[in-house]
């Protein structure tokens, strides 16, 4: 298969693009500074927005386009106009969050409501499925990754690319969880996520259609924060903020929070499974994390420590005490 993915080298997609290539597949790269980490895989240097992209895109044909980093409609309008007859599938990566939370079930399924009041993101990801679905004959396919990580911290509050939080754990103080940190999160690491992933591609049966694609191991908030203090040898000293409270200190989080994990989101994949009925997630949370922190441990020019974090986690903890 020939395969074009905008973006490539992210958190999740840098996973998908290393299996692609260990399939064999023909990979395609597309971004800015034509640089890219990927062995294995060829480069396109663009930036998908200018004429020069339209010009090099034109010379092709692909069997499967991923776009990872299209986030309105009028990403979705361009893309349109590049790849409608150039490709058999286009893939658009949307979002979980733009799932309604609490959904009617307590599991989300594909046709849970997509509405999310609190997220401009997530608003911005709903307008962009419903372009591609009213445009006639066009092959597309939506995946809505929910909190995927790989070389990323994945809380709440000072991690994903910041090691505040890690760093109070180590330094034995005191950590802010939202919440009383028991509503239930779903983690899914982006090796599991390639797995199920690269099943959609040049699959027939995917085509106008969507999809969610997680771990089936659900945490509360408290045992994802001990699990990554366990990752450091510690135990983590949780402090518990109400997420209405964290949101009037810092509108930040409104999205983060109100518009996603203040609430037990929880995944029914049988859908996925469905069509790629050998996909299992194998990668526990408690073992996904040692290696992130192991990364994070091993270039300290990672190990960003944040004031503003400090400061906010500080405010909030005296709040409550």
């Amino acid at each position: 298969m020939k395969i074009l993915f905008i973006g490539g080298t992210g958190n999740i997609s840098t996973s998908v693009s290393r299996l692609c290539v260990a399939k064999g597949w023909d990979l395609w790269l597309l971004n800015r500074g034509g640089l890219q980490s990927i062995a294995g895989a060829k480069s396109l240097q663009a930036d998908i927005h200018s004429p020069a992209a339209a010009a090099q895109l034109a010379k092709h044909e692909w069997d499967v386009v991923v776009n990872w980093i299209a986030f309105t409609t009028a990403d979705i309008e361009r893309d349109i106009n590049l790849f409608k007859g150039r490709t058999a599938q286009y893939i658009f990566i949307s979002s979980a969050s733009a799932y309604k939370k609490p959904g009617p079930t307590p599991f989300i399924t594909e046709r849970t409501p997509l509405e999310n009041p609190f997220w401009e993101y997530s608003r911005n990801k709903i307008a962009a499925e419903q372009r591609l679905q009213r445009e006639p004959d066009f092959p597309y396919t939506i995946m809505r990754p929910s909190h995927t990580y790989r070389n990323t911290i994945p809380i709440a509050m000072g991690g994903w690319t910041e090691y505040t939080t890690v760093d109070r754990i180590k330094k034995g103080l005191p950590i802010v969880v939202h919440g009383d940190g028991t509503s239930l999160w779903t983690l899914t690491h982006a090796d599991d996520f390639a797995k199920g992933f690269v099943g959609l591609f040049g699959n027939s049966k995917a085509l106008r259609d969507d999809f969610h694609l997680t771990s089936d191991e659900f945490l509360s908030w408290n045992e994802i924060y001990q699990l990554l203090a366990s990752a450091v040898g510690k135990r983590a000293d949780i402090v518990h903020v109400t997420s209405d409270y964290i949101c009037k200190q810092d509108s930040r989080y409104i999205g983060e929070l109100h518009g996603d994990k203040s609430e037990s989101t929880l995944f029914d994949n049988s859908k996925i499974r469905s069509l790629v009925p050998d996909f299992k997630a194998t990668i526990p949370f408690a073992e996904g994390i040692k290696r992130v922190v192991a990364e994070f441990e091993e270039n300290p020019s990672r190990q960003i420590i944040s004031a503003e974090t400090n400061h906010l986690i500080e405010r909030l903890i005296s709040s409550v005490k």
